[in-house]
């Protein structure tokens, strides 16, 4: 996983592996003690651990190799050459003993084992948003394929790569793919040209098809719920559309207006600390600070009287990709809650009560949120929108918190610790580790912050 163009983080029990330019770095995840430092052939652009955490992936594109490094016998590795094909992608099978590799131009993915050192192709992968998905028990592999100018997909079995299911899909662009997490209903969206989501069987049976509109922008994101019985689609005319997996139907839609006017909804509205005065010191201004890294402003979560109105963003008509519609969503890990972001309102994270169906509380940020990940073991949210500030919100309320550490520490993405204890938090060359206490309703921050530079 890139999460920045210096610096990758993949976080797995009990382990950190960081890559810095050509170096993967390995360290205690509850320590930051370095365990192992691996040298690459040249700079590193995605790591990935393997499922069990017994290997890491290095892809370096540039130079079309992957490395893998073993955890258990430092002195083992591995070196994958695609040559002249190039290389786009890799990724690990879940068996964590495959490595599928996609090559430039979408060509072909070879699958190359570790254990018989045996190769597999696979022909016509299509370069869309998401091609690529398998099922959570990792039995099955699902990808969107390009064939004579039409969209199909083929079902492989992971066990031997073998040809299960080949079908061809009613889309004129097919934009992405993926299985529900009980592995047994497969969506498939169309281009945002055209509002289209299908759902297949295992077997490729078409189940339903679902169009909310014409002649319009269409689907801009789609998430499962944990338990495989909703299936929430977010569009460009800024909705989510929530359908049932009894009937395929429409169960909710839900809407994202500039003004919220529900009183049995809770908005919290982010505000700046004011300093505190110091009497007795106004006589004469402050001396000027020297130059450098720019003061942190301690921010605070206020209730705002509603009906409360969010700040909009107007987008540009005349530009590709236009700043509207629902860019995120996510589901909470006990399918209670659904957290969206609408595009065109980018300072708010929506949180909606799925249980009846309503929204439940909106947190209106100073800036703009640039990612949010759900707690992998409780209801309880992160948010970061690029300051020096981590966001957390459960049910039983929100906090700001300061992350530690000298200077302007940028937080651009984030990542749960599987166990939910911990939360990496990546700037552009830092990275920092926050722990959580548990015995605190919403949790409070400890970091320690290590260099890359």
């Amino acid at each position: 996983r890139e999460f920045s163009p210096l610096l990758g983080l993949e976080l797995l029990v009990p382990w950190v592996a960081s890559c810095v330019q050509y170096r993967l770095v390995v360290r205690d995840a509850s320590t930051l003690q370095i365990l192992q430092l691996y040298t690459c052939l040249d700079q590193i652009q995605h790591i990935e651990w393997s499922a069990d955490s017994l290997f890491i992936l290095c892809a370096l594109y540039r130079r079309g190799l992957v490395q893998v490094w073993s955890l258990e016998q430092p002195d083992w590795h591995c070196k994958i050459d695609e040559g002249s094909a190039g290389l786009v992608a890799s990724c690990w099978s879940p068996d964590g003993r495959h490595i599928l590799n996609t090559t430039e131009f979408h060509l072909r993915i070879t699958v190359w084992s570790l254990c018989t050192k045996s190769v597999s192709y696979i022909k016509y992968p299509k370069a869309c948003q998401q091609g690529i998905t398998f099922t959570r028990d990792g039995r099955y592999l699902a990808l969107a394929e390009r064939r004579d100018c039409r969209d199909h997909v083929s079902i492989f079995v992971c066990s031997d790569w073998q040809l299960l299911r080949h079908f061809e899909t009613d889309t004129q662009d097919l934009a992405g793919i993926e299985w529900a997490p009980n592995g047994c209903v497969l969506a498939a969206w169309d281009t945002c040209l055209e509002y289209k989501i299908l759902l297949y069987s295992l077997d490729g049976r078409l189940l339903s098809t679902y169009c909310a509109y014409e002649w319009s922008l269409g689907i801009k994101s789609v998430a499962w719920s944990p338990s495989s019985q909703f299936l929430a689609v977010g569009s460009y005319d800024g909705k989510v559309r929530v359908l049932n997996h009894v009937t395929w139907k429409l169960l909710a839609e839900l809407g994202h207006p500039a003004a919220v006017s529900s009183p049995s909804t809770v908005v919290y509205r982010e505000a700046e600390k004011s300093p505190p005065l110091a009497l007795g010191r106004l006589a004469f201004p402050p001396p000027r600070a020297p130059a450098g890294p720019r003061a942190t402003t301690e921010s605070k979560y206020e209730i705002a009287t509603v009906p409360a109105s969010l700040r909009t963003l107007k987008p540009t008509a005349d530009r590709a990709n236009p700043r509207m519609g629902i860019g995120a969503l996510a589901f909470s890990l006990d399918n209670y809650f659904l957290a969206t972001r609408s595009d065109s309102i980018p300072s708010a994270v929506w949180i909606w009560d799925v249980r009846k169906l309503r929204l439940f509380v909106v947190l209106e940020q100073l800036s703009a949120v640039r990612s949010f990940r759900w707690d992998p073991r409780q209801p309880r949210l992160a948010i970061c929108t690029g300051g020096s500030q981590v966001y957390l919100w459960s049910p039983a309320g929100c906090v700001s918190v300061q992350v530690p550490g000298e200077g302007d520490f940028q937080v651009l993405s984030l990542c749960w610790h599987p166990s939910g204890d911990s939360l990496a938090l990546l700037s552009k060359d830092h990275f920092c580790l926050c722990f959580l206490e548990a015995e605190e309703g919403v949790g409070t921050a400890l970091g320690q912050q290590d260099d890359h530079t």
